[in-house]
């Protein structure tokens, strides 16, 4: 077992590499942890805590990564000890995927979020965020529609152009959520898979969390970065901004919202939509929001912390992910206009969302 720690900072590497029978090859397990005790001398001690349950798990549970994951924290507390980041290697591990470990990571509250790259690589967050811009879309993506990718193109393309961002490479991710992921009580784990690989063909890296409200999502990412975070948001997001019953845990409601997310430097670029009564588009300048948070978009508009998307493309404005979904799943083959095209491959090649060959080709 090897261990890397760096008191001042909280963060360690821990690690096992180990033989399931004589000379047999190598398996291993590697994990990234913070450590949150005051003292380097409670670091040290979580740490070999933890490096007991690693030694433990890797000889007598790694048939049962899941099992492994849920008992690292034995003796411990997430008040001691977050782990981010965990990858399996090795013929003990064939047919780990490591992505799943990461989900595992958040389900089981060893993490609040967890991330891993459009190839499907898992990475410690800080490796990939530290200190460069970032744009988010957060949304399910089941499936991703040519509105998803055109919310995030067009974001993209206005976030380039901002003087904190001009002349950068940003980091682009794709956030789901736990809640975006339940199928009744529990996580669908072939579903979530599904939307990974299709948004690994998108090519943008993917962030699992444990967060709800958008200021938790800043909160989060200004840990790695202290440049621009951007969010790609359809108009629907900041009317939802605006209701205080997303809010019950919060003193100060909406207000309190508001200050937490945008205090940082945090800028909202909002999509239009269309309105399904008149036909006509709404952008987030000319949207009906309840008095008086309309004069919280006016202000937040003013001083430039939300931006509409001007350049989209208005035939995507009535495209809905619950619809799109319907339509698969019914065998109607008009969804496959509403995809991209190599969306709809993946769907069709790997029966993907409930698709079902006969019915929708």
């Amino acid at each position: 077992m090897a261990t890397s720690q760096q008191p001042e900072t909280g963060r360690g590497w821990v690690g096992v590499r180990f033989q399931t029978q004589p000379r047999a090859d190598t398996s291993k397990v590697i994990i990234h942890v913070h450590l949150s005790d005051p003292t380097a001398v409670q670091q040290q001690e979580a740490l070999g805590v933890l490096g007991v349950n690693l030694l433990f798990g890797a000889l007598q549970q790694s048939h049962e990564p899941e099992t492994l994951i849920g008992a690292l924290l034995d003796d411990l507390s997430r008040n001691r000890v977050e782990i981010d980041m965990i990858k399996f290697s090795g013929p003990a591990f064939a047919i780990v995927d490591n992505r799943l470990m990461s989900l595992q990571l958040v389900e089981q509250g060893l993490t609040d979020a967890a991330m891993f790259t459009a190839d499907g690589e898992v990475v410690q967050p800080s490796d990939v965020l530290y200190k460069k811009p970032i744009l988010v879309q957060r949304g399910s993506f089941r499936p991703p529609t040519k509105l998803t990718t055109d919310l995030l193109e067009r974001a993209r393309e206005q976030f380039l152009k901002d003087p904190g961002v001009r002349g950068e490479q940003p980091v682009v991710l794709a956030e789901m959520t736990l809640h975006n992921l339940l199928s009744g009580k529990e996580v669908d784990h072939a579903d979530f898979l599904a939307r990974t690989d299709i948004l690994g063909t998108l090519s943008v890296d993917v962030l699992i969390s444990r967060f709800q409200p958008y200021y938790q999502v800043a909160e989060y990412l200004s840990r790695y970065t202290d440049r621009l975070i951007g969010l790609a948001v359809g108009l629907s997001t900041v009317k939802q901004m605006a209701e205080e019953r997303f809010y019950t845990d919060l003193p100060g409601g909406v207000l309190e919202s508001m200050g937490r997310l945008f205090k940082r430097s945090v800028k909202m670029y909002v999509y239009p939509t269309r309105d399904p009564q008149s036909g006509k588009i709404r952008s987030v300048e000319t949207a009906a929001i309840d008095p008086p948070w309309h004069h919280m978009r006016d202000l937040l508009m003013e001083i430039g912390r939300i931006e509409p998307i001007r350049d989209f493309n208005e035939s995507y404005t009535s495209i809905h992910t619950t619809d799109v979904l319907a339509r698969i799943q019914r065998g109607d083959v008009s969804w496959q206009e509403l995809v991209p095209p190599t969306v709809a491959e993946m769907i069709k090649a790997k029966n993907l969302f409930g698709f079902q060959p006969s019915a929708g080709t």
